[in-house]
């Protein structure tokens, strides 16, 4: 058994577009580290034709991490697992959930619930070219194909393969009729689904996804399933990681210790020229919740220094920010001190 399949719960960040990049995946494992990161979805034309290292690199400090890819073509889907395996991915994953139109006119994504037999050959053929696992993440049913007998059809003509582990996204995709923010939102989460597939199917391992905010939530699924995915919540209020570090004991690390470890990368990451904003963007949640929330983000939003010519004034903005922030914070605690007082 792998690494990453010994990890009890399997706690996981979705693969998000424009979101789970590996900038944001860096903060995101200071947070906690048993939580698994996704990457985005990469399309295996991307990989093939469009670079590998673009689309493949990560910091080392990301395991365990997930290569989610998207792709309907058997071989091609071998070969860029292949590659994943060759890179130091410690699992691969197929899309089999996304609804938006683009990956649709593709056969990518939600669309392949339609197609359990195709879906079982690429999942057999990407095991065969690997040792690593290979997982798939699908929707409980998508436009006429909504009844759980149709889902678990489709997962077991995918556990054939040998393929045991599901993460499965409890809301139906309407590809016709919605929009894919649309699909996030609008039809409603199914979770006793998921809890009866595991239940029914309790040698495969489970794991939910849909609209887990808060680490009640989280416990309370871990009662029928094997893991828990969450997707924006992770994003907009990454300390949330840090609070399921609970399950498994683990010390809850102070805020503004994150940030003094991400001030390194952050100095980094600029001199290879990245700009100040593309990596902030994916820090502006970190007090989300508190009082200094909009102070945080008010000042690393109002920061001038985005080039690489920059870096030492990037680091004074944000440690002043931190600064800002944490007085503000500490003035509040005093306030509410004094009137319970």
């Amino acid at each position: 058994m792998s690494a990453i399949q010994s990890l009890s719960p399997r706690i996981s960040v979705a693969p998000m577009m424009d979101w789970t990049t590996r900038d944001y995946r860096f903060f995101a494992r200071l947070f906690n580290p048993n939580v698994i990161l996704y990457t985005e979805m990469v399309t295996t034309g991307a990989i093939l034709f469009g670079g590998a290292n673009r689309h493949l690199d990560y910091n080392n400090e990301e395991h365990p991490i997930v290569l989610q890819l998207g792709g309907s073509n058997p071989k091609d889907l071998a070969t860029c697992s292949k590659m994943a395996q060759d890179w130091g991915y410690d699992e691969v994953n197929l899309n089999v959930g996304c609804p938006s139109d683009r990956v649709q006119n593709n056969k990518i994504g939600a669309c392949l619930m339609a197609e359990p037999d195709l879906v079982a050959e690429c999942i057999g053929e990407m095991r065969n070219a690997v040792d690593i696992p290979v997982t798939v993440k699908h929707r409980i049913g998508i436009d006429d194909m909504q009844s759980y007998e149709e889902m678990l059809h489709f997962v077991d003509t995918v556990a054939k393969t040998g393929c045991n582990n599901f993460i499965v996204h409890a809301r139906i995709a309407l590809l016709q009729g919605l929009s894919p923010k649309e699909n996030r939102d609008v039809p409603p989460l199914r979770y006793e689904d998921v809890y009866r597939l595991k239940q029914e199917r309790p040698n495969l391992l489970i794991e939910i996804n849909g609209g887990v905010k808060t680490f009640a939530e989280t416990q309370e699924h871990l009662k029928y399933v094997d893991g828990v995915m969450i997707g924006r919540e992770a994003y907009h209020n990454p300390y949330l990681l840090a609070e399921l570090g609970q399950l498994w004991n683990l010390e809850m690390p102070n805020r503004f210790e994150i940030m003094d470890q991400m001030m390194p990368y952050i100095a980094k990451r600029m001199q290879e020229g990245a700009p100040l904003s593309i990596i902030t963007r994916h820090i502006l949640g970190l007090f989300q919740n508190l009082p200094g929330a909009r102070k945080w983000r008010q000042a690393l939003s109002g920061g001038n220094a985005k080039t690489f010519a920059d870096v030492e004034n990037a680091i004074v903005n944000i440690k002043d920010a931190m600064q800002r922030t944490e007085e503000y914070l500490k003035e509040n605690e005093l306030k509410a001190n004094q009137t319970e007082a």
